[in-house]
């Protein structure tokens, strides 16, 4: 029997999501080896987890975008975690790269508009995780800056500084956070290999950043059910008494 079969004559499923918000390091990771693909990975059949990452974006432009992202409805009250995970963007130099940055006070601001939002669509603070931008290799970043004819456009100690507003934000409004900038240059250690371009993560700092989040997730994640029987579990004789039931059972 064809699952669309089985799920018109059953009760439809509607599976818990996990929703990821961000910039191009968010989009990128469901590249190889990304920490959003890792997600994924371990939370087959149990949870979606949704990619929403807009490359190039800052916080200025993705308060606006958030409602059409993010609405009041079955997916919002179904949903187990949102990240929130800008900052690279925000943090560019202004006399540089005008249009991508964005003043220190107001990405403050537009960080609890985010929280705020996500709270009045049912989407509480203890579901909401605030990720830090890693920390930027300049040195690295500014070989690719001059490959495109431009000049170094970030410094790792301004980016510290919107790290550490993010976290004051998340501290103020009761959200997880995860400060990348601080964790990656623990102990003063060489953070170049979480990198890939010295902005963007490597394999290293996907790898990282997932088991970051899966120690907020994995017991979230515990209380989850499998969707649908083991294949060895369907009766074969009645599949179709195999996928029906009660969603609240």
């Amino acid at each position: 029997m064809a699952a669309s079969e089985a799920g018109s004559r059953g009760w439809p499923l509607l599976w818990p999501r996990l929703l990821l918000l961000g910039d191009s390091i968010t989009e990128f990771s469901f590249q190889e080896n990304g920490w959003g693909a890792s997600l994924a990975h371990r939370l087959a059949r149990k949870c979606d987890v949704v990619n929403r990452g807009l490359s190039g974006y800052n916080t200025r432009w993705a308060k606006i975008v958030l409602p059409r992202l993010v609405c009041k409805d079955s997916n919002a009250k179904n949903t187990i975690a949102v990240t929130i995970f800008f900052g690279a963007n925000d943090c560019a130099l202004k006399d540089v790269n005008p249009k991508q940055h964005v003043p220190l006070e107001e990405y403050t601001s537009n960080l609890r508009s985010m929280v705020q939002y996500l709270k009045s669509v049912d989407i509480g603070e203890d579901k909401i995780i605030l990720v830090t931008p890693p920390p930027l290799h300049e040195a690295a970043w500014e070989k690719e800056c001059i490959a495109k004819g431009d000049k170094l456009n970030r410094r790792n100690s301004i980016t510290g500084e919107y790290a550490k507003a993010c976290v004051k934000v998340a501290e103020d409004c009761g959200t997880s956070i995860i400060d990348l900038w601080t964790l990656m240059q623990k102990n003063n250690q060489d953070f170049s290999h979480y990198l890939s371009d010295g902005l963007h993560l490597s394999r290293e700092g996907n790898n990282f950043l997932a088991s970051q989040l899966w120690s907020l997730l994995e017991k979230k994640a515990s209380a989850l059910p499998v969707h649908l029987p083991y294949w060895r579990d369907v009766d074969h004789l009645n599949p179709e008494s195999t996928f029906q039931g009660n969603p609240h059972d």
